[in-house]
């Protein structure tokens, strides 16, 4: 048996087995790995919610074995007495950690669970003296830890279990991980030494040379004695270590014989105590807990165990999540419907049913082109069905007729009062539109459910989702229908195989909303936003999507040339100032050029230790030299024609002779949407090329463009949420807000303004918004660091409630773990509290960014769910076709515009009560770029 991701680890243990927790490694981990939950009365939750129910999932894995839980002791270990530094770089523990380790105590003895903690060792060393007696005892040790330390423990009868990725090592699995075998780890890591508990090791020794090193000469004993022979600077490093080593070694050494006064077969697991937990998980806010207590699915059974909690949604009174994460999964009964009396047995189901999951296997990803090939439904958790349509192979059973069956689900379908839900609707909802079957009673969204609960946990697609909260494994597509070259279409895919696929994604579909739901009812604020933005905003982007958009295909063609034109010209111009030709598109050869025939000094290297030819790498050198803008130029222009001016043409569908983009609201972190095929939200708006890009999308004959764009509407949340007085009254005076920003911070008068203080205001006024540092500001303005940190300070003088802000933003970001938009969207900082400066820097600038750019993308969003409203009510003729940034583009017949243009600002200004007024500039004309 080697290192493995395991689905299950359902064991079934004998009482021969013991099982031994390292509850430091659980502690730590709950703590990095959770966000911050809080009880009702604001105190810290997380950790003593993720540990319990790692060790209800362990407890239910192992549910016959003898079980203890083991601590590390306060205070001080031998290992001090041996070496006083040991352990000195650890920072102390954590207030709000500390807080939790008493409570943490007190639930694992209510549970029954034997928990130890010896003074003068460590927990390692315990589990180490109970793991060699249980040998001893002929039993079999299962140790749950992360800690490579306990790795030389692993033998035939004792394996390690990391509960955090599903790995099990055992002696294969050790030196898959780490290159030696389990009798090596105390030699590898005495070698490389350990930072962390400040165990000096061989200086530039790291994992790799540690393991060959051992490979080749077999133990650390004789590695000292060929020391002579290893050459190199790292040669010396050995030379030099060769007296710490010993000590290094008795350090890293597990203590495997501590005086104890109990025996492995002592640590039999007790009953809970209901009376001890129920006040425990009611202080604590452990509402799914108590909800199982009351239901008689007691907690802490292990066959009701809740969940391994790695990562969290905010208050524990959402904590249905984590308890549902490891649940034991329900029997599967997967029908497969190829007659019509079960098809209407299901139909009569689905009719009565309070709510259902469905889903449509389609014949393409494109939504316009797609077409049903069947469909699969679930009324109940574990039960399924799949109706196949058209599955066209030779062999394939007789299938009930596709227009017939989509005749009798029409009216469910269509039906407002039958409650539907599913994973990434919009998509079924085009699909069914080209059947003629408008999609209506879509209640809730699996994809949009995980979003608002945590948008940056991890990503959103159902089978990412169904492993991290159900636990479960789904079947791919590309398990049915192979994948590459040799993919074959789904219609194509035997039903056999496709059916359970397509039933699963249905029950799984249901399974998630039983989890997410739950969550989202306990949080108003999150329910809010999920019920009145994100589900209402569904059908307003499918509505967008296939409008469409007209484009000017010529045109385009055109402008590829030219652009063609202008890439050969600048690609001859990098020659002559390379003095040879060379491929402009090859990293490898620019990197050539720039570094060793022209000798650019090397200012950046890749994580293989090449220099570097990125983009922001090359920026930093055209400052001085002159190729590597070229290659910029070069670059950008080539992005636009493959992008844009090549691809846009290919994209028109045949069908409607319009592009159709597809929008998507679960990707970005802070809520703004983003789109492919094409990607609107990246043609630029600054170059020449860009705009002449946006001429490219037109308006059909008798109709205008109208492009409807908020006016600095980041900088007008920032004074809302700021307060301060400055900014909100330059806005109310309807002040050119740069100008006002230069004006104050360079105390010159409004109308003695020149254009680059203005241009640095500007950059002050954005560069704040996004986190810029003196540093980036000095850069983009080309002046000293210390000057621009000088305008950063006037601007704070001048604003002082904007400083305030920002430093509340980032206390409040590390007390709670998140931050919020004004409409309560919350998102998430794991990095907030790191102790790696720059992911924690990163985080605090997104701490700042994310209120305001969270807040533009709710605006936005309310403002499109509101015009679409009106525009369904509304005679004018007129159609919303794409949302970029901060910008709706509208096609409207030519004598509908001054109409809708008024009715277009007044929804989009009313869409947010800020205290500055919201402006929204709105032009016209017979393509995008005339309408701005």
């Amino acid at each position: 048996m080697t290192q493995r991701k395991t689905q299950s680890r359902k064991a079934r243990a004998s009482d021969n087995t013991l099982v031994l927790v390292d509850g430091s490694y659980y502690i730590f981990r709950a703590y990095h790995a959770l966000p911050p939950l809080t009880n009702p009365q604001g105190e810290p939750t997380h950790v003593v919610y993720g540990v319990v129910n790692m060790l209800r999932k362990l407890r239910r894995d192992y549910e016959s074995a003898y079980f203890a839980v083991v601590f590390d002791a306060s205070g001080k270990s031998f290992r001090n007495d041996l070496y006083a530094e040991y352990k000195a770089n650890r920072p102390p523990m954590p207030d709000d950690l500390k807080a939790q380790i008493e409570p943490l105590h007190r639930l694992i003895k209510a549970l029954g669970i034997p928990m130890l903690v010896i003074d003068n060792v460590e927990a390692d060393d315990v589990i180490g003296t109970l793991a060699r007696q249980a040998t001893d005892a002929g039993m079999h040790t299962v140790i749950s830890s992360g800690d490579k330390d306990l790795a030389q423990l692993v033998d035939d009868s004792i394996t390690i279990v990391n509960t955090m990725n599903s790995a099990v090592y055992d002696e294969a699995g050790v030196r898959e991980k780490f290159g030696v075998s389990p009798n090596q780890i105390i030699d590898y890591l005495t070698l490389v030494g350990d930072s962390i508990d400040n165990i000096p090791g061989v200086p530039k020794v790291g994992p790799k040379t540690a393991a060959k090193w051992l490979d080749q000469y077999g133990s650390l004993d004789a590695i000292i004695e060929h020391a002579d022979e290893i050459k190199g600077k790292v040669g010396e490093y050995l030379r030099a270590s060769l007296d710490q080593l010993p000590l290094s070694r008795e350090l890293v050494t597990l203590k495997c014989d501590v005086e104890l006064d109990f025996r492995p077969a002592d640590l039999m697991p007790g009953e809970p105590d209901p009376q001890t937990i129920r006040p425990l998980y009611e202080q604590h806010g452990f509402n799914a807990l108590l909800r199982e207590m009351d239901s008689g699915d007691a907690p802490e059974q292990p066959d009701h165990g809740g969940g391994d909690s790695k990562t969290g949604t905010g208050d524990s009174s959402s904590d249905a999540q984590q308890s549902a994460r490891r649940r034991q999964q329900p029997a599967r009964n997967y029908q497969t419907v190829l007659d019509q009396a079960l098809f209407d047995d299901w139909l009569q189901r689905l009719q009565k049913a309070e709510l259902f999951a469905f889903d449509t296997e389609t014949t393409s990803l494109d939504y316009m082109a797609a077409r049903i090939v069947g469909l699969s439904f679930a009324i109940q958790a574990g039960e399924a069905a799949y109706v196949p349509l058209t599955h066209d192979y030779p062999g394939a059973p007789a299938q009930l007729d596709h227009d017939t069956v989509l005749q009798q689900l029409k009216p469910l379908l269509e039906n407002t009062g039958a409650a539907k839900v599913g994973h990434n609707l919009k998509y079924d909802m085009n699909v069914l539109a080209n059947h003629g079957i408008e999609l209506t009673g879509v209640q809730h969204d699996t994809m949009l459910e995980s979003y608002v609960l945590n948008s940056v946990a991890s990503r959103h697609d159902m089978d990412t989702l169904a492993e991290a909260h159900l636990d479960t494994q789904t079947t791919k597509y590309e398990q049915v229908a192979g994948k590459g070259a040799k993919q074959i279409t789904f219609d194509q895919v035997a039903i056999d195989d496709a059916a359970p696929y397509a039933a699963e994604d249905a029950d799984i579909t249901l399974q998630l909303h039983e989890t997410f739901w739950p969550q989202l009812e306990a949080d108003a604020d999150l329910k809010n936003l999920y019920e009145t933005i994100e589900m209402p905003l569904v059908v307003v982007l499918s509505r967008m999507e296939r409008n469409g958009v007209a484009i000017d295909a010529d045109l385009l063609n055109t402008q590829s040339a030219e652009l063609e034109d202008k890439m050969q010209a600048i690609e001859r111009q990098a020659h002559d100032e390379a003095g040879q030709a060379f491929n402009i598109g090859s990293p490898k050869q620019i990197q050539t050029i720039l570094y060793d025939k022209m000798q650019i000094p090397v200012t950046a290297k890749t994580p293989k230790g090449q220099p570097s030819t990125a983009e922001s790498v090359l920026e930093e050198l055209a400052e001085q030299y002159r190729l590597p803008q070229l290659i910029l130029d070069h670059r950008g222009l080539s992005k636009l024609r493959s992008t844009y001016t090549d691809k846009l043409p290919k994209l028109v569908s045949p069908d409607t002779g319009r592009v159709h983009t597809s929008y998507h609201q679960a990707v970005t972190a802070t809520g703004r949407l983003s789109s492919s095929d094409p990607n609107l939200q990246n043609i630029p708006i600054r170059t020449e090329e860009g705009r002449r890009i946006r001429q490219a999308f037109i308006a059909p004959s008798g109709y205008k463009i109208l492009a409807a764009d908020y006016s600095q509407i980041e900088l007008r949340i920032m004074a809302h949420l700021s307060g301060d007085e400055g900014l909100l009254e330059a806005f109310a005076a309807g002040e050119d807000i740069h100008r006002a920003t230069a004006s104050e911070v360079f105390d010159t008068a409004l109308d003695q303004v020149d254009s680059e203080q203005r241009r640095a205001a500007k950059a002050i006024n954005f560069g704040l918004i996004y986190g810029m540092s003196a540093w980036g500001l000095g850069r983009q303005l080309g002046i000293e660091r210390n000057a621009a940190q000088a305008y950063v300070d006037r601007y704070f003088r001048r604003y002082p409630g904007v400083k305030q802000f920002m430093d509340n933003t980032r206390a409040q970001a590390r007390d709670r773990g998140y931050v919020e938009t004004v409409f309560k969207r919350r998102l998430y900082l794991p990095d907030i509290r790191s102790k790696n400066g720059n992911r924690r820097q990163y985080a605090e600038r997104t701490a700042i960014n994310a209120p305001m750019q969270g807040t533009a993308a709710d605006i936005i969003k309310r403002a499109m769910i509101r015009i679409d409203e009106w525009i369904a009510r509304s005679k004018l003729d007129i159609r919303m076709v794409m949302q970029v940034h901060d910008e709706l583009v509208f096609e409207i017949a030519a004598g509908d515009v001054d109409s809708a243009r008024s009715q277009i600002r007044k929804f989009m200004t009313e869409a947010a009560e800020l205290r500055i007024p919201l402006e929204v500039e709105a032009g016209v004309g017979d393509n995008w770029d005339e309408a701005h």
